[in-house]
């Protein structure tokens, strides 16, 4: 009997919520979560209703598991959203649709301006001695960024006229639940994903086969890659980069460039791939951005899913590029600063996002210089010569080699503002690159963290492998038997536990 009952406590403690071990895709308990919810959606996909019913539940009980009774804010915002696009929709006048619509952004905006950013404004107000008051000391629900954003692309696009609003709330619920993609996105759109929830699903061995390439490939990405250079190495570096050489400060911002691309887009792929292993199809996030040759292509290949959102509700709904060249370059930092302070209240990343608002703008006049010379130089030339000769295919691959080079040293520069806990900190790294290099200290450095240097080097390979080989690893997986599929899994299950941190690595993009 009191072995029962010590059972029973500590299966209680499993299936509740636990501040200090939430559930996440990189956790224990969610292979074990994730193994019961195949095992009945097996047998309930096919029956829609059912199918809805049974995925929200285990969807808000995920959500409980992550972060505790702040799951209650996710279904707050689904029942103000659901009802306020429904009354934008049978709105008879201009008037009142937009008043709606400023209401329900005012709701959104304000519940996250509150658990996001009251603890910012007060430092400031404290700082600048305006008063003194004290700090909330305000915990942040997890994935309210999130699904504050789905949330508001949904009434915008019901007040454009784009999307018919979901008559039934279960609907929404279940939208705006989607555990796969509930805590760390990516941004899903309701005009996407909502005409998926009641169709029939068939889910083919393709599915099958790139659901597990992309769920492998992130686990993998998070786990071996990500977690085990930030635990060996950039945690030290960025934890006090003073007592760090110029040249283990530079491995360092190498080194947290792949740390925070794995571990984003691993834990995206992931998210992707389950979608996919139910018959759900969302969105690519990431399409390996350092190998973009500018900054505007980095921010078409990085966080996809928050870029395009920025682009289609901020910076269009601001003029776009459609009110003059100086309005655009503004619009752009603007877009960009606003998009920084999204990730968090914090001075460093209105720093980091004003950096790539100069940069875009920058780019966006340099591209049309680039157009108008060679728009006069084509009209001076009486023959085109477009034929592909060796010089010109050298020179292309030159010009796209520079322009990876220098777009992936900018965005290096730029996630040192974004890793570094102050400005500070951002300081004292550039200072030691480009005054204390110490390149002499490479041998040792090299010798103390060899393993940790071929991690980050296996991560940059992975990275840079064209997307043939991705191809070519799906068509293989769909060729194989399941129980060949499951053998795979398992093994791969099993090396990860092994090379696993001991800790959990909360995932960087759980904060935003």
């Amino acid at each position: 009997m009191f072995d029962f009952h010590l059972d029973t406590d500590k299966l209680v403690s499993q299936l509740t919520y636990n501040a200090k071990d939430p559930l996440l895709f990189n956790s224990g308990f969610f292979l074990f979560f994730f193994c019961v919810f195949l095992l009945g959606y097996q047998f309930l996909y096919k029956r829609k209703l059912t199918r809805v019913v049974y995925f929200t539940i285990f969807s808000l009980y995920f959500f409980y598991k992550a972060c505790g009774f702040y799951f209650g804010f996710i279904l707050l915002s689904a029942v103000v959203d659901f009802n306020l696009s429904n009354w934008i929709y049978t709105a008879k006048t201009e008037g009142r649709k937009k008043a709606i619509l400023i209401f329900s952004i005012a709701i959104n905006l304000g519940l996250l301006f509150y658990f996001k950013y009251t603890d910012f404004f007060i430092e400031i107000i404290n700082d600048l001695k305006i008063g003194q008051v004290k700090p909330l000391n305000l915990i942040l629900p997890i994935g309210i960024s999130f699904y504050t954003f789905e949330n508001l692309s949904y009434t915008i696009d019901v007040y454009r006229g784009k999307f018919k609003p979901v008559a039934s709330f279960l609907d929404y619920c279940f939208f705006l639940s989607f555990f796969p993609k509930l805590v760390m996105g990516p941004i899903v759109r309701a005009s996407d994903f909502i005409p998926q929830i009641r169709k029939d699903i068939h889910i083919t061995k393709e599915d099958i086969a790139k659901g597990l390439y992309l769920i492998l490939g992130g686990l993998f990405k998070k786990v071996v890659i990500s977690d085990y250079i930030y635990v060996n190495y950039v945690q030290y570096i960025f934890d006090d980069p003073a007592r760090h050489s110029g040249i283990e400060c530079l491995m360092g911002v190498y080194g947290y460039a792949m740390v925070i691309y794995c571990d984003f887009s691993g834990y995206s792929d992931m998210a992707i791939g389950m979608a996919r292993w139910m018959g759900f199809t969302i969105n690519e996030n990431f399409d390996s951005p350092y190998q973009s040759s500018s900054i505007t292509e980095f921010w078409r290949r990085w966080h996809m899913s928050l870029s395009s959102w920025l682009k289609d509700y901020l910076y269009i709904s601001l003029g776009g590029n459609r009110v003059g060249k100086f309005r655009q370059y503004l619009n752009l930092m603007i877009t960009m600063i606003l998009g920084g302070l999204w990730h968090g209240a914090h001075f460093n990343f209105i720093v980091w996002g004003a950096m790539h608002g100069v940069a875009l703008a920058y780019d966006k006049m340099r591209m049309s210089v680039n157009d108008r010379i060679n728009a006069w130089a084509a009209s001076r030339r009486k023959v085109k010569d477009e034929r592909p000769t060796l010089l010109k295919k050298i020179n292309r691959f030159r010009k796209k080699a520079g322009g990876i080079f220098i777009t992936f040293h900018f965005v290096c520069l730029c996630w040192i503002f974004f890793k570094s806990s102050s400005f500070e900190d951002a300081k004292i790294i550039i200072n030691q690159i480009l005054y204390n290099f110490n390149g002499s200290a490479w041998k040792p450095m090299l010798e103390a963290y060899g393993i940790v240097f071929g991690v980050m080097l296996v991560g940059y390979i992975i990275h840079f492998l064209p997307k043939v080989y991705e191809t070519f690893s799906v068509l293989v997986l769909s060729k194989i038997t399941m129980v060949g599929r499951i053998a795979i899994m398992l093994i791969f299950i099993w090396i990860i536990i092994q090379v696993k941190q001991a800790d959990q690595v909360m995932p960087i993009y759980l904060q935003f």
